[in-house]
């Protein structure tokens, strides 16, 4: 893979210069930068936040950002939303990339334009100006001036069947998006992805960095045929067992974000009990660091999936 591979989307470089972290994050009002960055990093660690808030160094004589927002790696579009008015991501985009053997998604959101002549399926090269940056959004607040920033985000893409999981999920709530939901999409860590990348050049490579992952926990799955399977072959461990006698089930090991970065196919004999889902461990540790999320939960001492861990779990097989 080429040295540089992963580019930051803007023209703010601070992120790579140690202590500058101020200059590179936006972040949330009168809270310090690391509310823009990635991770159960707002309301109390409660709260998840999927990307990176990246400060303007640009701006118009009206003080309005005008950073040129570009493609951190070769891809194409996957997706365009430009009614700023059907997303707190204001207009965003989504492009589709294939990198050391997986499909990842990157988002540029609360952009002002999207390049016009850029369509779906249209090709971009890493670099290449994508869009402007901007503030728009449908929250109330809003985005001020002084905090404008693009939203940016790398994501794996959870199930091409989603909008018929989300009408049986959420009867009755409004999917503008389709298979293109947030709901749909499981984020990286930008940042260690983008220092990953600066720091190790052609030595990095996403899978081995997506297979070393932090465990939040443990399942397993009776089911043999779901879109991960195929979508992300390339983070399946093999088993003998199941080799030579056949997959009843696969283990998942899932990162606090409910990422499936370990999947491992298990035999009959190996699975206990008859549910489709079964917890097996829980990294104590991870949750207290990183609870957010909300998959699990200890009930009398036991740990056992939450709401939110079920649910994904429903969508991950749907």
């Amino acid at each position: 893979m080429a040295a540089d591979l992963f580019r930051l989307p803007t023209g703010n470089h601070a992120l790579f210069q140690p202590g500058n972290e101020e200059k590179f994050f936006i972040g949330t009002i009168g809270k310090p930068w690391m509310s823009g960055s990635f991770g159960c990093v707002r309301s109390g660690g409660w709260q998840m936040h999927e990307g990176l808030d990246i400060g303007c160094i640009e701006r118009d004589k009206k003080g309005e950002p005008k950073d040129a927002v570009m493609a951190t790696a070769d891809g194409t579009v996957a997706y365009m939303n430009k009614k700023a008015a059907l997303s707190n991501y204001g207009n965003y985009i989504l492009l589709r990339h294939q990198i050391d053997g997986l499909e990842i998604y990157s988002t540029y959101a609360h952009l002002k334009e999207i390049r016009s002549d850029l369509k779906i399926g249209s090709t971009v090269k890493a670099g290449e100006a994508i869009a402007v940056m901007g503030r728009t959004s449908n929250t109330h607040e809003g985005i001020s001036k002084e905090r404008a920033h693009v939203h940016f985000e790398l994501n794996c893409f959870v199930n091409e069947r989603f909008s018929g999981w989300h009408k049986k999920a959420f009867p009755g709530q409004r999917n503008d998006h389709a298979e293109w939901n947030g709901q749909n999409l499981i984020g990286l860590d930008p940042r260690l992805v983008l220092l990953g990348a600066h720091q190790g050049g052609e030595k990095f490579n996403l899978l081995t960095w997506l297979q070393n992952q932090t465990e939040l926990c443990r399942v397993v799955v009776r089911d043999t045929n779901f879109p991960w399977l195929k979508r992300y072959a390339p983070l399946i461990r093999p088993n003998p067992v199941a080799q030579k006698e056949g997959v009843a089930g696969y283990e998942l090991a899932l990162n606090f974000n409910g990422l499936p970065f370990q999947v491992i196919p298990r035999a009959s004999s190996e699975l206990k009990g008859s549910g489709k889902y079964r917890l097996l461990s829980v990294n104590d540790q991870e949750y207290q660091k990183n609870p957010c999320r909300k998959l699990v939960t200890q009930r009398k001492g036991h740990w056992e999936l939450a709401n939110n861990g079920i649910r994904l779990l429903d969508l991950l097989t749907y």
